[in-house]
């Protein structure tokens, strides 16, 4: 699947959970969920990435039955309710979570822990030949905050998810069903956000398509002086854009519509710029 993608496409978030940093308990019910979806749809989304657990700084993990009971009933209503053909992503590191949101109509596995929580999840992706995103994360949810550290941040990620990449294969996941993603956020400071942001083209240089997530997240705030999650909605495109001009190929994010203008401006610049007449 990723190996098709010619220009940006963009995950919208729908965490069905009451403690997430931005939205947490705004779509716990089924009918909150679906006008979510609905509107998201609307606003051009490529894929819905449903999750069951905070991933936030300090969250506590969250047990198989639970995620199950949050995930599943929203992805059923989701096929049966509202499109049959949309793209969904399951958003868990645990591999029998990720199973029952296959079974339930779920395309996508998004895996922060890169398959490291669980190793039946690499197993379980290349069983069901199904796409799946591999993160790098320093640390887990709840002790990645606590003071990260690298000497290298840009070329320790890119090694680990080298690493990663062998595992995934290994496993027999196939090429085109590989993503990476660089984990803005996920155990790193502000300037390790910043230098990885400022170097993403470097990552293109692993050989597989990459998704950004900076979506309302806190590093930006630090520079803007917001505090309010909320606020960081043109923050957010400004890194759309950016991630665009370098080369990124997919966007995780709360706004679909403001994110989606910041990547059609820059998607347009990068063509124009690639085709310019040479000189001489």
């Amino acid at each position: 699947m990723f190996n098709k993608i010619t220009k940006p496409l963009f995950m919208g978030i729908l965490n069905v959970t009451p403690d997430s940093f931005s939205d947490g308990g705004q779509y716990t019910e089924i009918d909150s969920a679906i006008a979510q979806v609905k509107n998201m749809l609307q606003e051009g989304v490529d894929i819905i990435d449903i999750g069951g657990e905070s991933t936030r700084p300090g969250s506590e993990s969250v047990n198989i039955e639970e995620q199950i009971s949050r995930v599943v009933p929203v992805i059923k209503a989701i096929r049966n309710e509202v499109s049959t053909a949309a793209l969904i992503s399951i958003d868990t590191t645990l591999s029998e979570v990720a199973k029952a949101a296959l079974d339930a109509g779920a395309n996508i596995i998004n895996d922060i822990s890169a398959g490291q929580s669980d190793h039946n999840m690499l197993t379980l992706a290349a069983k069901k030949n199904v796409p799946i995103i591999l993160m790098h994360m320093q640390g887990t949810p709840k002790t990645m905050q606590d003071n990260p550290g690298y000497d290298d941040v840009v070329s320790e990620v890119i090694e680990s998810l080298k690493i990663r990449v062998d595992a995934a294969l290994k496993a027999g996941i196939k090429k085109e069903n590989i993503a990476l993603d660089p984990g803005i956020g996920f155990g790193k400071k502000r300037d390790d956000n910043i230098r990885l942001l400022a170097h993403l083209s470097q990552l293109m240089s692993i050989g597989y398509p990459v998704l950004l997530g900076t979506s309302r997240k806190r590093f930006m705030g630090s520079i803007c002086s917001v505090s309010k999650p909320s606020e960081l909605v043109t923050a957010t495109a400004v890194t759309t854009a950016l991630g665009v001009m370098a080369g990124v190929l997919m966007f995780r994010v709360h706004d679909v519509k403001e994110n989606k203008q910041a990547a059609d401006v820059a998607w347009a610049i990068k063509q124009a710029n690639n085709h310019a007449p040479k000189a001489g």
